[in-house]
């Protein structure tokens, strides 16, 4: 599944937050591509001795149309250019247009890569979602992450979810004749009036365009975002009745409400023992139908259900492998810990644990893996019992940033991780230059106390919301003050950053070690993955 925001999110929110385009600084193809009356690819790379290095195209240049069609998008350059003779029409890098025939042979590649999957504007969500968790967000954040996407390719092609509420009688046309399916698609309730109350005035239109793509076989994945109280006990019996009946619908996800701090409406979701079973026992009779007659459990329950409801003794509560497929829900937060828990399992049983323990342990070194707080209940325990004991200590983080009940580790940001990583480093008696007074000139970072309060007080974006000066403690200098006990080796997830290695509040990890006081390392999300990388580290330190 591809990173959220992807290059096309993040260049639309960038276009829509510029008061205009400065077209002086625009090359002669771009000129000539924003002028252009259709949408234009552009081409961002060649493939040598390829048709499209045959004929010319170079990086920078435009494709505007093949045999006539106009390119709106990958889908359109995969559905057109399937045939081995074609006519693109272009824009080159002197702003020029025209038209050029391409052949290739049986299998080849035509070898354009292109900027992104999508050659004209995102369509643009029309709902007003009472859930919605772009609203929820903190003033300050970058724009990609609050435009509202509810587009029917994105859906294809990353695996977004789309309500359907804006699709015009072309859109639907196309997705028939073009067979742009699966689509993941947002139920949350099948009830007209309840559904209209959840999602806005369009409700209907999106049902029922749900519908004609139904029947003309374009197949879907369904997501309930669950809400107590709205949309749960028997409305949610209802919702599934309702997707049951419908065969295209392969499989429903259900997820809970997700709320931030920086909102009123919004105060419970989910989180205690007796609501989250209740959820699990709501969905029971659905997946004991669905293995008899579908053979698989067709209605998965988020992760977040399992953890709140067992706790601890998540890991032998949580569905088998068996039901998770090909674990195609992990942007949902669904199969994530049974993947998790299976890989822990298998690098005890294999000696990869225990190879990761001697490493650290021949450095006298502790790993500091940081972490959610949606992990702790079950991780903890895991590690307890395993080789690792003692040698990977999870660093559990509360989201601060975000408040509410958001707390999975993929949403952490540097505004909370920074402190509890300094925090720490104090702890285990690494503090020595901070007593002699040696940190006084990174006086501005953010403290544990400080946190969220002091960092947003400096604004989200604002250079000063962290001290990122040389002046910081160096790793050399980190590693100097660290001598006597144990060290530790701080390590984060690389979900915590995005495809340009920055977090949710736009910090790198640079700016973490200089706020931290401490040098961090970015690794894998998974055992199998992370072990090895944390055995090099430790290999690689003094």
């Amino acid at each position: 599944m591809a990173t959220y925001p992807g290059k096309d999110i993040e260049r639309e929110a960038s276009c829509a937050s510029c008061a205009a385009c400065d077209q002086a600084s625009l090359t002669a193809a771009e000129a000539a591509a924003a002028a252009w009356e259709g949408p234009a690819a552009r081409i961002v790379a060649v493939e040598p001795e390829s048709p499209a290095d045959d004929a010319g195209f170079t990086p920078g240049c435009y494709l505007t149309t093949v045999d006539g069609e106009p390119l709106r998008d990958i889908i359109d350059w995969r559905w057109l250019a399937a045939d081995d003779v074609i006519t693109v029409g272009y824009i080159d890098l002197d702003g020029e247009a025209g038209e050029v025939e391409l052949e290739r042979e049986p299998g080849e590649r035509w070898g354009f890569e292109f900027d992104g999957v999508l050659f004209d504007s995102v369509k643009l969500c029309r709902n007003a979602c009472v859930f919605c968790f772009m609203r929820q967000l903190p003033d300050g954040v970058r724009p990609s992450l609050v435009l509202r996407d509810d587009d029917f390719r994105l859906s294809f092609l990353s695996g977004t979810f789309v309500t359907l509420t804006n699709l015009k009688p072309e859109d639907e046309a196309r997705i028939i004749e073009q067979h742009i399916s699966p689509l993941r698609v947002s139920l949350h309730a099948s009830e007209p009036e309840l559904r209209r109350r959840m999602i806005g005035k369009h409700a209907a239109h999106g049902l029922a365009a749900l519908d004609r793509l139904l029947a003309a076989g374009i197949e879907a994945h369904a997501q309930i975002v669950l809400m107590p109280g709205v949309n749960d006990g028997e409305a949610l019996r209802e919702t599934l009745e309702w997707a049951w009946e419908r065969p295209g619908i392969n499989g429903v996800g259900i997820v809970p409400l997700g709320f931030t701090k920086h909102q009123t409406s919004l105060h419970e979701s989910f989180t205690t023992p007796e609501a989250a079973r209740g959820v699990i026992d709501v969905i029971a009779p659905f997946q004991q139908r669905a293995r008899a007659e579908r053979g698989g459990p067709w209605v998965f329950a988020a992760d977040e259900f399992y953890v709140n409801a067992f706790g601890a003794d998540t890991p032998a509560r949580i569905p088998p492998a068996s039901d998770y497929g090909d674990y195609d829900m992990f942007e949902d937060g669904i199969g994530i810990v049974r993947s998790y828990v299976d890989e822990f399992e298998e690098v005890c049983e294999n000696g990869l644990a225990a190879r990761a323990a001697e490493a650290l342990a021949a450095r006298n070194l502790t790993a500091r893996y940081i972490i959610g707080e949606a992990m702790q209940p079950f991780l903890d325990a895991m590690i307890a019992n395993s080789p690792l004991a003692g040698r990977l200590v999870p660093l559990t983080v509360r989201n601060d940033y975000f408040g509410g009940n958001v707390n999975v580790t993929g949403l952490l940001t540097a505004q909370d991780i920074a402190p509890a990583i300094k925090a720490a480093s104090e702890e285990e008696k690494n503090s020595t230059m901070v007593e002699q007074g040696a940190d006084a000139r990174c006086s501005d970072r953010a403290s544990s106390a400080d946190g969220i309060e002091g960092a947003t007080r400096r604004g989200v974006n604002s250079p000063d919301a962290f001290d990122t000066s040389e002046d910081c403690l160096s790793e050399s200098e980190y590693r100097a003050s660290a001598s006597g006990g144990t060290r530790q080796l701080f390590l984060l997830p690389g979900v915590i950053f995005n495809d340009n290695g920055v977090t949710l509040d736009d910090t790198t990890v640079q700016d973490i070690e200089n706020a931290a006081g401490a040098p961090v390392s970015v690794v894998s999300c998974n055992p199998c993955d992370y072990l090895p990388e944390i055995i090099k580290l430790a290999q690689d330190e003094p």
